[in-house]
């Protein structure tokens, strides 16, 4: 399916879930149709008439009332200069910010730390890397890095032996940052990598860098310093 916008210049109306017969028979047809399509988890109009948002998993795909086309793409308010499918993929994708665990984090701060995000990152990752440095520059912010290992046997080696020595964030930094690589660790040590990654599958986060502001919202990949500071604005403004 190609991927697309659709433009919304028409006055919008109310958007309201699809009734249980009508949404019953949209996924009866489109199943029998598309049987590779992931099962439908529910549907509900949108801005434009006659198109309804699909919520299949943690995304979204729109289809006509007869469910004789899918379209897969952005739906953009030109009024209001607003991407209403990205909103909706971050409502539906908000995390629990404050439920994160943070002892399985490396944990920094800049500042007085008041500010807070939570990065998903692999330590072989070069996007990675640029946003650690991006990172860097932000002020009054508490950095939560959950290490993972999704690039191979050597990030597994990299994220183990970051994640035993006696101080995690350093050798973290010291890797991002300047190349030096960690220590090799001594004997067993039970890190959280792992449980990381089953945390990162269960957020549905499918790359690194993945980035988590406080109102529960998500930004993947690497961005700019400007980019973080407007999002971590948002999040303070939502609570």
């Amino acid at each position: 399916m190609a991927c697309t916008a659709l433009v919304l210049s028409a006055a919008a109306h109310a958007q309201s879930e699809l009734p249980a017969a009508q949404l019953s028979a949209l996924k009866a047809k489109l199943a029998q149709r598309m049987t590779s399509l992931p099962p439908i988890d529910a549907a509900r109009t949108t801005p434009i008439n006659g198109l309804i948002e699909l919520r299949v998993g943690n995304s979204v795909l729109y289809t006509d009332a007869s469910g004789d086309f899918i379209v897969d793409g952005h739906i953009l308010d030109t009024r209001n200069q607003r991407d209403l499918t990205q909103e909706r993929l971050d409502e539906i994708n908000k995390i629990d910010f404050a439920a994160l665990p943070f002892k399985d984090a490396v944990v920094w701060k800049n500042g007085n730390g008041k500010r807070r995000l939570a990065v998903f990152a692999d330590p072989n990752c070069g996007y990675c890397k640029q946003l650690e440095r991006e990172l860097q520059q932000l002020k009054d912010v508490t950095v939560y890095t959950f290490v993972v290992a999704i690039l191979g046997d050597d990030s597994k080696t990299k994220a183990n032996n970051i994640m035993c020595t006696s101080n995690r964030t350093q050798a973290w930094l010291d890797w991002m940052l300047r190349g030096v690589a960690p220590a090799r660790a001594m004997g067993m040590c039970n890190t959280p990598v792992q449980r990381n990654q089953a945390l990162m599958q269960k957020f549905g986060a499918n790359g690194t860098p993945a980035i988590f502001f406080e109102d529960g919202s998500r930004l993947p990949g690497a961005a700019a310093k400007a980019t973080i500071e407007q999002r971590l604005d948002r999040a303070a403004k939502a609570g």
